[in-house]
């Protein structure tokens, strides 16, 4: 069997097995490529494609074959091209995003050599805590290592010594991408969003399921304390846009008509929550931000939640429900819900925006906005607004 039917024999069978990656993959250009050691993402005009080396590509088995490619697709998937910029150990991140994404890929179909988070539980990392979290366990011990010279860990240490080495996944096709003006980035990303909103479709209507890891449900189990006093930000921060709600009682006398009960006039805040749903942004976040959300209602706010990664997704109106529906998992772009909220001025009183803050806007808001940060993400000042990060 030659190199192109052996991987048409693995889309179908991928088609087969996860509905949802074989569509992807269907709509990807694929190519090969003797420079590269392995496979990896590249460029295609707007677009991505999967770049395999040939030689590697048959020296695997069916199984490795097909988890090579639900790794590569992963990596699009979860936005890393476009948020690998934004780590300075570029290293670690390479480690960090692979550590991430083959945890969705079973253990048996990885191919050998391919990270394992099973191989590190004395680490004691989470599961599926998005590549920030691995990227700054793994610095944390980077530093300690060579404040010390050990990182507490000798398999650790050795680790670390081969990542600095070079023993890294291979990622260079990634290179591809860094000349690339942010207008050529952003038309990229709508692409590859309209390629992953395509593959959604086509998986619903074969009747196929969407993995969890792209879209699922965060459901709260316990209210705990909020992490802001979000009672002051609606007293102090909120602007003026608020709606008029009126109710009859009978204990106060209508002046004008004797016989009519009178009105009690009450005004209520009506806030735009954004919740960065890109692939970055872990489980654990999620529902950080959703509890922070709960207070915000208990605190009497009339509330639309829309959920963002390099698109708008949904527009909802926020119920008090302890649960979310995720519906994201790209890359990640802020300019949509500021293009929508600079539209929409009346209709809100201020923009709440829930993110780790990995990604930057040139959009300036003509409202007010409070940047709220995850406790496990970086502070990012450059954020046009207030910012803030939830912390105990």
């Amino acid at each position: 069997m030659d190199k192109q039917q052996s991987l048409s024999k693995i889309s179908k069978e991928l088609m087969l097995r996860e509905p949802y990656y074989g569509f992807f993959l269907i709509m990807l250009n694929k190519m090969w490529r003797k420079d590269l050691p392995t496979a990896g993402v590249s460029k295609n005009g707007i677009n991505y494609q999967l770049a395999i080396n040939e030689e590697f590509w048959t020296s695997l088995s069916e199984k490795h074959q097909m988890g090579l490619l639900k790794h590569e697709l992963l990596h699009i998937a979860f936005g890393h091209l476009v948020s690998f910029g934004s780590f300075r150990n570029k290293k670690l991140a390479n480690v960090a995003m692979d550590m991430e994404i083959n945890q969705y890929i079973d253990p048996d179909y990885l191919p050998d050599g391919g990270i394992d988070i099973n191989n590190y539980e004395d680490l004691n990392l989470d599961r599926k805590a998005g590549c920030r979290y691995y990227y700054d366990k793994l610095q944390q011990l980077k530093d300690e290592k060579d404040k010390n010279g050990t990182c507490g860990n000798e398999k650790m240490d050795k680790w670390l010594d081969c990542i600095d080495n070079g023993d890294v996944p291979d990622h260079s096709t990634w290179e591809e991408f860094d000349d690339l003006s942010e207008a050529e980035k952003k038309l990229i990303e709508k692409q590859i969003q309209k390629v992953l909103s395509d593959a959604k479709e086509q998986t619903i209507k074969k009747r196929g399921n969407i993995p969890g890891e792209i879209e699922g449900v965060i459901i709260i189990e316990e209210i705990v304390k909020p992490k802001f006093d979000w009672r002051s930000y609606v007293r102090r921060f909120s602007g003026t846009s608020t709606k008029v709600f009126t109710k009859k009682i009978r204990r106060k006398e209508n002046r004008r008509y004797d016989e009519n009960p009178g009105l009690k006039i009450k005004m209520k805040q009506h806030m735009l929550l954004a919740i960065d749903t890109s692939g970055s942004v872990s489980d654990a976040e999620l529902t950080e931000f959703m509890n922070e959300i709960h207070h915000i209602y208990k605190a009497g706010v009339d509330i639309t939640i829309v959920q963002c990664d390099t698109s708008i997704n949904s527009i909802e109106e926020y119920k008090g429900k302890n649960e979310l529906n995720v519906k994201g998992r790209g890359g990640t772009e802020f300019d949509p819900v500021l293009d929508y909220y600079n539209a929409n001025q009346k209709k809100y009183t201020s923009l709440v925006y829930f993110t780790d803050g990995e990604c930057y806007t040139s959009v300036k808001p003509k409202g007010r906005v409070l940047w709220v940060l995850s406790e496990r993400s970086h502070m990012n000042e450059d954020l046009p607004g207030h910012v803030i990060k939830l912390e105990l």
